[in-house]
């Protein structure tokens, strides 16, 4: 029999996986949060303790390099020294359903119960509709007490923005996990929402940074960013051709 969610931990049920902060970083617009927290673990040398696998992620496998299938999964990845103790959620997909999303949602905040985690910073993009050069990451948390901290950081406030509230798991473990005692705080770096946008990942990394007192080399992203920066300016150029050719062929 298929189970709805099974979770599965690695390593035996004496390991001490305890942490003090989760961090959110699944598939979203532009996936700026999928990149930068992925870039954090990746920087920091984190090490996967669980995969997550359910029947509300898409119906589907997703094959690799090699032509292998695979069950689309979520990752629990965790990363401690003497400072900080960090659980990070990354993976393949979020929910298809509503429903999903907050059977998900709860699954992913008994993990962050069993670990001990105070507090979740959820990570995502703010799809502005159009290419943005001065990139804001813009903010919101679960107590008001946040805020102060998060402005501190470089992350703002906007009125009315996000004007349609965090869809998914980023709004969800803020909402939910005030239900269960714990601090949260959602990062958006705004982006156009068309593309992969890893300028804007750097963005949000810079504030997260700051906020967690880590110092991640962003290097990788920012090389990343500037490749995509030479895509754009090339697509920029083809259109505009294009737009010539065709006033051209009308005159």
């Amino acid at each position: 029999m298929i189970e709805d969610i099974s979770v599965d931990f690695f390593g035996s049920d004496s390991d001490d996986f305890s942490c003090d902060i989760m961090i959110e970083g699944l598939p979203g617009v532009g996936q700026v949060g999928k990149l930068a927290a992925e870039h954090m673990m990746e920087e920091l040398g984190a090490e996967k303790i669980a995969e997550i696998r359910s029947i509300f992620f898409p119906p589907q496998v997703l094959v690799d390099a090699a032509g292998v299938a695979h069950l689309p999964k979520n990752e629990i990845y965790r990363y401690a020294d003497e400072k900080v103790r960090i659980m990070f959620l990354v993976g393949d997909f979020q929910s298809g359903s509503a429903e999903g999303h907050y059977i998900l949602t709860d699954t992913y905040l008994d993990i962050a119960e069993k670990l001990g985690i105070k507090r979740i910073y959820t990570l995502g993009g703010y799809g502005v509709g159009h290419l943005i050069q001065d990139i804001r990451v813009i903010a919101a948390v679960n107590d008001e007490k946040l805020k102060e901290e998060v402005t501190n950081s470089g992350a703002v406030f906007a009125q009315d923005e996000p004007g349609g509230g965090i869809i998914g798991a980023s709004g969800l473990l803020l909402g939910l996990g005030a239900k269960r005692g714990m601090e949260g705080i959602c990062l958006m770096g705004e982006t156009s929402g068309y593309i992969v946008d890893p300028k804007s990942s750097n963005c949000l990394l810079a504030v997260l940074s700051k906020m967690l007192g880590i110092s991640i080399d962003s290097a990788k992203l920012q090389e990343r960013a500037s490749e995509m920066e030479v895509f754009l300016e090339r697509l920029k150029t083809m259109e505009q051709m294009k737009t010539e050719d065709e006033l051209s062929y009308i005159g």
